[in-house]
């Protein structure tokens, strides 16, 4: 798989950046058997490669819950509670940043800025953007994924 996404976009200009965003779509993260793949295919030193991903924050070398959740840690959020509600956090899931929870659905990752400073404090799971949360929203919030991922292995019959 990783031969393919390289050969299918290794001549665009700047190739790399793209070839890495679609290795970690396609993973969830960069497979650390990727990195002399594409330095080959690329004609790049294994070191370049490994200092795109180290340099960009975006990029995980590691595997991931099914949802990521990125608390922000900018100071609009630390201002409006972001402090307390990190930890609350942090003892729901189980983990600390870059930590992923014991059942694999939720890995924590800081932020330091979501954009949505008039909500603060706000967090991100996956590509939802959540403001003014508490730590009882947080709650009701896993609560209701979580269920919402039961109904549909149930529903899927597994």
């Amino acid at each position: 798989m990783i031969e393919r996404i390289v050969e299918g976009l290794k001549h665009k200009p700047g190739a790399l950046l793209p070839i890495l965003h679609s290795v970690q779509d396609h993973f969830g993260y960069i497979p650390e058997s990727s990195v002399p793949i594409i330095a080959e295919k690329l004609q790049l030193s294994r070191a370049e490669v490994h200092g795109v991903i180290s340099f960009y924050h975006h990029f995980r070398s590691h595997p991931v819950g099914c949802r990521v959740v990125h608390v922000c840690r900018a100071e609009a959020c630390q201002a409006m509670g972001g402090r307390t509600l990190e930890e609350h956090i942090k003892a729901r899931l189980g983990v600390d940043y870059h930590g992923t929870s014991s059942d694999n659905e939720f890995t924590l990752e800081p932020v330091y800025c979501l954009g949505n400073c008039a909500c603060a404090p706000s967090i991100r799971v996956n590509d939802d953007i959540h403001g003014r949360v508490t730590p009882q929203k947080f709650d009701r919030l896993v609560d209701e994924l979580t269920t919402t991922a039961l109904d549909f292995v149930q529903a899927k019959g597994h």
